[in-house]
């Protein structure tokens, strides 16, 4: 992961729209991770996190923008490609982006649980792989870290008033599924 790095206003632009994505996931009750996936400097597709509402454990936010971009440019290889994300990518999605063989990804805040770029650790740096791609963090991470901490307070809070209100009324159970920590990205 690239510590210095200075970033265009290109890369600024794209990590805006990423962190759009990330709100629309919240929006629907997932966890904000938003991506966007450039070619030449324009936007290709874009993914926000469903694995809750797809039921679908792979369904990232930046799968969901790879399998957008794959079948829009008609091909599984996107060596042109570079991809823009809120939350530093998990192993499953930074594997499918060298297997799609992208040549850049940015992105916004690390990941001490999951993070695969250089947090837990760096496999987009292992010499033993066929495809090397080339990753920089922490562009707008303050405002990606920030989205993820409103999110799970608000999580939490939630959290409590049903258990009060569970308490009130001799329940005290609490829905399972709900996320309220950072367990996915």
């Amino acid at each position: 992961m690239s510590e210095s790095t200075t970033f265009s206003p290109a890369d600024e632009y794209a990590m805006r729209q990423a962190l759009d994505q990330a709100h629309n996931a919240w929006l629907v009750g997932e966890v904000p991770v938003g991506a966007v996936i450039t070619r030449g400097g324009q936007v290709i597709a874009t993914g926000y996190n469903r694995p809750i509402t797809t039921h679908d454990p792979t369904a990232h936010a930046e799968i969901v923008a790879l399998r957008h971009a794959a079948t829009l440019l008609e091909n599984y290889r996107l060596p042109e490609c570079e991809l823009f994300v809120t939350l530093e990518p998990c192993a499953m999605c930074a594997m499918a982006l060298m297997h799609a063989r992208f040549k850049r990804v940015v992105f916004a805040a690390a990941d001490p649980k999951t993070g695969v770029a250089g947090s837990v650790m760096d496999l987009f740096a292992q010499p033993q792989l066929n495809h090397h791609t080339r990753v920089e963090g922490g562009l707008m991470a303050d405002a990606s870290a920030q989205l993820l901490r409103d999110f799970f307070a608000e999580r939490r809070e939630a959290a409590r008033a049903r258990r009060a209100r569970n308490a009130e009324s001799g329940q005290g159970l609490i829905p399972t599924g709900e996320a309220t920590e950072l367990d996915e990205s």
